[in-house]
């Protein structure tokens, strides 16, 4: 059952997360280099809905695990005193190999608690269903046990949940970018529709249509995409992770205060 937000309108959005909320791969044609992604959109459609100003933040870098997530962003966002937040992490604690989803889930219940106490509504999102990803899937129990957990968490808390593991059009992999772990700019752009939906924005459903059918891929062609991205994005990956290094080492927010927006 979707839970309902304590109100309509908001003035002061904050986002915390990782890449996913950063906007990877969801260039900004604005600002050359950067990204735009789900948060930002959602903002967008939070400003239209208006009739005043709405200032927004995004304090998301990519790479971050949620202790890094809570400790170096939560902060920031509750100085701000916002009254919308969204918090998407775990992720990437999810897919390194003896992560404790219970732990976790502990760890950002008590971040949801703090902000509901604060008086900020929140946004939560469950983690995408990888039954079709080689080698990711392997973290399907996991992030399923953690989602689980997460709906139990907005249901004590009065949190509002954003469902990717039940999306059906988020499984069609012309919504992701080639490493198969960042959505494209359509994906990112119906992500923000679904968001907008669950806090009860009237947006349209037209996110929830399927692509046209493609034809399937040629064995060999498959074979050729499986290697070029063990190579490209498995293989640095792994090396990252032996090096104790981070894609977001030395990165900051994109949007560190919050600024207001064009009205719609």
């Amino acid at each position: 059952m979707q839970l309902e937000p304590s109100r309509r309108a908001w003035r002061r959005y904050i986002a915390l997360g990782d890449s996913f909320t950063e906007g990877l791969s969801d260039p900004d044609p604005a600002r050359p280099g950067e990204y735009r992604g789900w948060a930002d959109r959602l903002a967008e459609h939070l400003a239209a809905a208006a009739d005043g100003d709405v200032e927004y933040a995004n304090l998301a870098v990519r790479g971050r695990l949620l202790g890094q997530v809570l400790d170096e962003q939560m902060p920031v966002a509750l100085s701000a005193e916002p009254d919308l937040v969204s918090l998407v992490a775990g992720g990437n604690d999810l897919l390194r190999p003896g992560a404790d989803p219970d732990r976790l889930a502990a760890a950002l219940e008590d971040a949801v608690a703090r902000f509901r106490a604060a008086g900020a509504d929140v946004l939560l999102a469950t983690g995408v269903d990888p039954r079709q990803t080689p080698i990711i899937r392997r973290t399907r129990g996991r992030v399923a046990v953690f989602n689980a957990s997460l709906w139990s968490i907005a249901a004590r808390n009065g949190a509002v949940v954003l469902d990717q593991w039940g999306a059906a059009w988020i499984q069609d992999w012309r919504m992701w970018d080639g490493d198969r772990i960042h959505l494209t700019a359509e994906g990112h752009r119906r992500t923000a529709l679904a968001a907008a939906t669950a806090l009860g924005l009237p947006v349209g459903d037209d996110w929830r249509d399927p692509l046209p059918p493609q034809p399937p891929r040629a064995l060999r062609a498959a074979l050729a995409e499986e290697a070029a991205w063990v190579r490209g994005f498995v293989a640095p990956w792994i090396g990252r992770r032996l090096r104790g290094r981070s894609s977001g080492d030395g990165r900051a927010a994109k949007r560190p205060l919050p600024l207001a927006l064009p009205r719609g």
